[in-house]
């Protein structure tokens, strides 16, 4: 019975909980009614045709109505699910009155919140995994020092050192990305001369990868918009990512311009590009198209997407293009 009426929604409709009340209002007095009538024309006593007709008026406000509150009784027993961990409820949005709005809109929150849940448990795998090889490789060269296996030398010392900064690195990344996600970062925007910018960023970077040359092509005369440390960093972790992914001999392009109601920056690289489904993904955090490349090389793949946090707080937009024939071309829009 109960799955004949979930199928049975014959307001749905109606656009109005209101309208839908009066109708069932209706429809219950003209059955009672007419179950009545029926009752004295075959003859049956006024008690049982009083008793007919209650029973006829309940049966149809048990057709009617039970539409309209199926949505809410699926939300209580999604509601009770989803507090135990349960975030893959959904429930019945056909009708489009107010509960019909409600439904979607709860079935909205429902899937925001179980991808919220995903991602919070990829996070978690992932800072461990990325926290575990360095405090691994430290372990293992702090028990050597301890066993008298190796010595203490200044090769141990800067290797060790190098992996307590990329621990470090790491954290501090994190810290960035929960400030940025929480809305505690304010910008100290300010004009800035966009060639002067890209300058300082490619200073930084050229020592990352000597092999690979950083050709700059920008406006001298041309200003931007921003908070200039923020912007800096921006450069600074598309450039990094660009010199990593090309190739020994190769060059990694950094050209500026103005545009519609801002300034534009690209950066090409001559590596193996971005596969259009990767596209959009590489801005997330840990994501990498080339997972043991990346590691090996350094990366925790935190740095794309401090620059997307730093560039939407901006305003601005960034976006990865696929280059021909090869490389991968990233363009940052910010406005003035």
């Amino acid at each position: 019975m109960e799955h004949v009426l979930r199928d049975i929604r014959p307001l749905d409709r109606v656009r109005s909980i209101k309208v839908k009340l009066g109708l069932v209002v209706v429809a219950s007095v003209a059955a009672t009614v007419g179950a009545i009538d029926t009752s004295f024309y075959v003859g049956l006593h006024a008690r049982w045709a009083f008793v007919a007709g209650m029973l006829i008026s309940l049966l149809v406000i048990q057709l009617f109505a039970h539409g309209m509150v199926l949505p809410l009784r699926q939300m209580v027993e999604a509601t009770k699910a989803m507090a135990a961990g349960d975030y893959s409820q959904r429930v019945t949005a056909t009708a489009q009155d107010e509960v019909g709005s409600l439904a979607r809109s709860f079935n909205t929150m429902a899937s925001q919140l179980d991808q919220v849940e995903r991602q919070r448990r990829e996070l978690v795998a992932n800072v461990s995994h990325e926290l575990r090889t360095p405090i691994a490789a430290l372990r293992a060269r702090l028990e050597n020092l301890a066993d008298g296996v190796e010595a203490l030398d200044r090769d141990a010392v800067a290797a060790m050192l190098k992996g307590t900064e990329r621990l470090s690195r790491l954290v501090d990344q994190l810290l960035e990305l929960s400030q940025f996600e929480s809305g505690a970062v304010l910008l100290n925007r300010q004009h800035f001369g966009l060639a002067e910018a890209i300058e300082d960023a490619v200073a930084e970077v050229r020592p990352v990868r000597p092999g690979v040359r950083i050709a700059v092509a920008a406006d001298g005369g041309l200003t931007g918009a921003g908070d200039t440390a923020r912007v800096h960093e921006v450069l600074t972790n598309v450039l990094t990512n660009a010199v990593r992914h090309c190739p020994d001999g190769g060059t990694v392009t950094v050209s500026g311009r103005a545009a519609s109601g801002g300034v534009r920056v690209e950066v090409c690289d001559e590596g193996p590009g971005v596969p259009a489904a990767d596209a959009e993904r590489i801005f997330e955090r840990f994501y990498r198209v080339d997972a043991a490349r990346e590691a090996s090389s350094g990366g925790a793949g935190l740095g794309l997407a401090i620059a997307r946090s730093i560039v939407e707080l901006h305003g601005g937009t960034i976006r990865a293009e696929q280059r021909h024939p090869v490389g991968c071309r990233i363009v940052i829009e910010l406005p003035d």
